[in-house]
């Protein structure tokens, strides 16, 4: 299978593009209030309102018609224990916001069990907000009995501004298998404690090195068969123990030089530090931090590769495919990529999945078409067309994306990326083109429907207030002569240390860019924040402490 990126709500690419059963492994991180813009679910390319419309850069759901509509689908369509589930959760909550969450929920959690395996796994990634709520939907839709964990991920350290409670500082992780017993599981530990280890395994070998613990080689009666009570070398266990192997894997040990004797000769077993893979993974995390420094992009609610990597390696193998129905700025993408798991994202945003294309580009030398598909964006004039149509906001962030300009207004993701004033000023785009590495910037406007020789003006205009370098002015439809002369009269930038000129105003068509056509200008560019660089391992074994 291809790995894909779709856009668009991901209730609609469930059902029209994922098969029964075909996923290994599922991941979700679905918005609720937390202050994050990429999932914000706009119209679809059709411009029908999606069943989870909201506005734009406002991540709060409502109780409409939308939502009203989807309720009632559930109540007369789903199966009788999902229908019941949420009448009662309405009675309950009533006709409300998080009502009105849950609904849009239950839906797309309904899809996700059809498409999961009976061998996978769901990780529900939530906030204590929610999560009570979320628990019911689930045990209604996988089954009580498919509940594995809440996992307990403790994000920050504690608050110092909190007051009249306990500090916010943990998520939870809700855990379901598909079919309990037959879902993929693979024990994942983590380093042993180093005073553990000091304590612990205080003897060193002096013919190897190994560093190694005298344990215990007898057990509870309980666990006792007749072929674990006998005598060993004179001794005998305690009248209520036996020992912990048959005496045939008892003589093999002792060949092995893997007995120690205590001064009164009594039997210990010689276990070795570095056969000990590790603490096995409790259900409370502390041990990850968030993205911070390198790793973060500059993404509200980006969560680490690190977290990911731990579900990832507990529920699936390599090969398998894993599926991230709210993707974001790609972290569940990056962590299957570099575990060489098969992956799936879907997201609502052109935003989202042109900082997705970046991330797989920088971090793993990866291009959209060659190494993976994106369902869903424009690939012709007509789809820019309509897109334009569709969703003007949704045309300026795919337009802005594929000249990797970052949208005004700060980080990707803010909430200063919102509809309003705009300055004259789309995108940004900085790059550093002389000896002191003073940052110098190249301001970018777009424009999807008539456009006049006013609008260079203004663009010029704009370029002197901010004291930018370089103007590109994208256009869905033709410049004109007129246009061609205004930008063509305001001159050319220079570059110092290219000692080349570039033009100061460049026109440059929708159709031009579909077709390659790339941006004039020096330097290194930096738009968004690049991922670092994955590097493959090879023969490198984790230590243990």
């Amino acid at each position: 299978m291809k790995n894909h990126l779709y856009y668009g709500d991901n209730l609609k690419i469930l059902r029209e593009y994922i098969r029964d059963e075909s996923v290994d492994l599922i991941y979700l991180d679905p918005p609720f209030n937390s202050n994050r813009s990429y999932n914000v679910l706009f119209k679809d390319e059709s411009g029908r309102d999606s069943e989870a419309q909201l506005t734009a850069f406002e991540d709060t759901w409502h109780w409409d018609m939308a939502a009203a509509a989807v309720y009632e689908k559930i109540v007369t369509s789903a199966p009788a224990n999902v229908a019941t589930m949420i009448g009662a959760l309405r009675e309950f909550i009533g006709a409300n916001q998080m009502m009105a969450y849950l609904v849009m929920m239950t839906a797309r959690l309904l899809e996700l069990h059809r498409v999961l395996k009976p061998t996978g796994s769901l990780y529900l990634h939530c906030d204590p907000t929610a999560s009570h709520y979320l628990k019911i939907v689930l045990d209604a839709i996988f089954g009580i009995e498919n509940y594995k964990n809440e996992i307990i991920w403790q994000r920050i350290n504690a608050k110092g501004n909190v007051q009249k409670k306990f500090g916010a500082v943990h998520d939870s992780i809700l855990f379901y298998a598909k079919k309990i017993g037959t879902e993929q599981w693979n024990q994942v530990c983590r380093s042993l404690n180093p005073e553990y280890v000091e304590k612990t395994y205080r003897y060193i070998e002096e013919e190897t090195g190994r560093r190694y613990m005298s344990d215990n080689l007898t057990a509870s009666m309980s666990r006792a068969s007749s072929g674990q009570i006998y005598e060993w070398k004179g001794k005998k266990p305690p009248a209520t123990r036996c020992w912990v192997y048959a005496k045939e894997k008892m003589e093999e040990l002792d060949r092995q030089g893997r007995i120690l004797y205590s001064k009164t000769g009594y039997p210990r077993f010689k276990r070795y530090l570095d056969e000990n893979a590790g603490e096995k993974i409790p259900d409370i995390w502390t041990d990850i931090h968030i993205a911070q420094g390198k790793e973060s992009l500059g993404y509200p609610t980006q969560k680490p590769v690190a977290l990911l990597e731990r579900i990832l390696e507990a529920s699936s193998n390599e090969g398998d495919i894993v599926l991230d129905p709210f993707c974001g700025c790609g972290t569940t993408i990056h962590a299957a990529q570099k575990l060489k798991r098969q992956w799936i994202g879907i997201d609502i945003t052109h935003l989202a999945i042109a900082l997705q294309k970046y991330r797989l580009k920088d971090a793993f030398g990866i291009v959209e078409k060659y190494d993976y598909d994106v369902v869903g964006e424009p690939e012709s004039l007509a789809d820019a067309r309509q897109l334009a149509s569709d969703d003007r906001y949704q045309f300026q962030w795919w337009a802005l994306s594929l000249i990797q300009a970052q949208p005004a207004g700060g980080e990707a993701g803010s909430k200063q990326g919102k509809k309003g004033k705009d300055r004259g000023i789309d995108g940004i785009i900085t790059f550093i083109d002389d000896a002191k590495g003073k940052p110098k910037c190249l301001i970018v406007q777009v424009k999807s429907g008539k456009v006049k020789s006013g609008d260079i003006r203004d663009l010029v205009g704009t370029i002197e207030r901010e004291n930018a370098a370089v103007g590109v002015f994208i256009t869905l439809e033709n410049p004109t002569k007129d246009m061609k002369t205004e930008a063509a009269s305001a001159g050319f930038y220079h570059s110092p240390d290219w000692n080349r000129d570039y033009p100061k105003i460049q026109i440059m068509t929708i159709e031009e860019l579909l077709a390659g056509a790339a941006v004039q200008m020096p330097g290194k560019a930096q738009t968004y924040k690049k991922a670092q660089r994955e590097r493959e391992k090879i023969g490198i074994q984790k230590k243990l402490f």
